[in-house]
């Protein structure tokens, strides 16, 4: 157990960066694209926290997750669209009951009432059951995945679960056709040390203003209301 511990931490300390990284401006344009012909605009995929019953994983998971970090620091990718007359400007992900009521998720309404509204509950559950398949091709090629998760602590299981994407993708890698090629550019590390001010910033404003942002309820609701009306 301990062999397995350290094999799964030095996987994803050394090859996270090149097998685990952010959808970049045409990961997200794709993405845009099959939400659209799924018939919803600004959908980026489905999100969940696995087949692993983990304590508190909703809320650790939202406070840590790097998808809002980036949105949050105005380093994400752009995303706009129009939904029933209203314009958006953040993409969002499928989510069960569990999830805040964020505009970044959509999730699916509890005992509808009304053919729209069960419309889109059916659309939002079958779009949602994405995630449950990725999960089920983890669990087809790794055994570890398909049992319980025994008394593994959540930073093991997340390394865990990590080491088998990126060991997922590396296959992927292996046996695809690279006769194309792909031209990653990475970033390069500035060597200049910036001069640290203690002085309140419009970059630190503008912060906190997108972070209170992604968690308007209020944008969460009226996001869901276009998407039953688009529907």
């Amino acid at each position: 157990m301990e062999s397995l511990k350290k094999f799964c931490k030095t996987i994803v300390t050394v090859f996270s960066d090149e097998y685990l990284w952010s959808p970049n401006a045409n990961d997200i344009a794709r993405l845009l694209v099959v939400g659209e012909q799924r018939r919803f605009p600004g959908m980026l995929g489905s999100i969940d926290c696995m087949h692993w019953k983990w304590k508190n994983c909703p809320a650790a998971w939202k406070e840590r997750s790097f998808i809002f970090t980036e949105l949050a620091q105005e380093r994400a990718p752009p995303v706009n669209y129009t939904i029933n007359g209203n314009d958006y400007t953040m993409g969002y992900y499928f989510a069960d009951g569990i999830y805040p009521k964020w505009p970044t998720f959509v999730k699916t309404i509890p005992s509808p009432q009304g053919n729209k509204k069960k419309n889109f509950a059916t659309a939002q559950e079958s779009a949602r059951k994405d995630v449950e398949r990725a999960f089920g091709v983890l669990q087809q090629r790794f055994t570890i995945v398909r049992g319980p998760s025994r008394l593994f602590k959540v930073n093991d299981l997340t390394n865990i679960m990590k080491t088998c994407v990126i060991l997922h993708n590396m296959i992927i890698e292996d046996e695809r056709d690279d006769s194309q090629g792909l031209n990653m550019e990475y970033d390069q590390l500035d060597d200049d040390i910036p001069e640290l001010s203690r002085n309140p910033t419009n970059e630190f404003m503008n912060f906190i203003q997108r972070h209170h942002k992604i968690r308007d309820s209020s944008a969460h609701h009226q996001l869901q209301v276009d998407l039953i009306e688009h529907h």
